[in-house]
């Protein structure tokens, strides 16, 4: 296993999420503990799951080669590839946080692949290089249209291009983030006039968060050169938070994989969806 720096100069107080959401990232408890969640039992677990199935419903019409896990995290996909498909990819995985490249490095330990430090907005690699191009989770802190210009510059011509985006169109998204996120906020607020401990407040940092909806996605995809052919809403609720909680506890006993995933009417109950594209240069 190579680790290694990009050698491609980035002004990172030029990229969006800010100093704090980017220290964040960089602690390696948070990193440790950003992995843990993909085992967990709770909304992030059903989320993260959900996610897998549907990118490997595409991964799975792929017969191998070079693959690009762009904003790698904690390598949890890089792992279950390495898993499912064992020599079918040759893997690079690049993330902008140390932290989380040494986490990925840790899960994927025994593996022959490649991890980069690098940003998404100027990836370390040279134009047409990757045949597969994974980039989950990681749109939504970013330079949309910087990060979309350089997944068409890196993956060959026909390749696939697979890119993640929280649906802010969901009821779950609109209730989290302009009712649920807003009362905890206010009520560690109450809580600090009254006297509670910091660590004990309710609140929620500031995500840093930038969605877009499918429609507009779309768009910047093809303004990028790449060519959409598939649209997947995932994690399908109709619950909001906190209740999806509770009710999680009650579905994810009934529930398959495949029922997490729609490419029909009940997208409007997917919390993020997944486009797929072609490279066209």
């Amino acid at each position: 296993m190579k680790i290694h720096y990009g050698d491609r100069d980035t002004d990172l107080d030029g990229l969006p999420g800010g100093e704090d959401f980017r220290a964040r990232f960089d602690d390696p408890l948070f990193a440790a503990a950003y992995a843990a969640s993909y085992q967990g039992a709770g909304p992030a677990e059903r989320y993260f799951s959900s996610r897998l199935h549907a990118v490997f419903e595409v991964l799975d019409r792929c017969s191998g080669g070079d693959l690009l896990d762009v904003g790698c995290g904690p390598g949890v996909f890089v792992r279950r590839v390495l898993d499912a498909r064992p020599g079918d990819f040759r893997i690079t995985a690049v993330d902008r946080s140390p932290a989380m490249i040494v986490e990925a490095a840790g899960s994927a330990a025994d593996a022959e692949m490649e991890l980069v430090v690098g940003v998404a907005e100027a990836l370390p690699f040279p134009d047409a290089g990757f045949d597969v191009v994974v980039a989950m989770g990681m749109l939504e802190y970013c330079d949309h249209a910087a990060v979309l210009r350089e997944l068409d510059r890196v993956v060959r011509p026909g390749g696939i291009v697979l890119v993640s985006m929280l649906n802010p169109l969901s009821p779950y998204r609109l209730f989290e983030w302009g009712v649920y996120w807003p009362f905890l906020r206010l009520l560690g607020r109450v809580e600090g006039l009254l006297g509670r401990s910091p660590e004990r407040r309710h609140g929620v940092p500031k995500s840093g968060i930038r969605a877009l909806s499918a429609g507009r996605l779309c768009r910047q995809v093809r303004a990028a050169g790449l060519s959409p052919v598939d649209v997947v809403h995932y994690d399908l609720t109709p619950s909001v938070p906190p209740f999806d909680r509770l009710l999680g506890k009650w579905t994810r006993r009934r529930e398959r994989p495949a029922d997490t995933v729609t490419r029909g009417f009940r997208r409007w109950m997917g919390t993020a969806y997944l486009v797929v594209a072609t490279g066209s240069r």
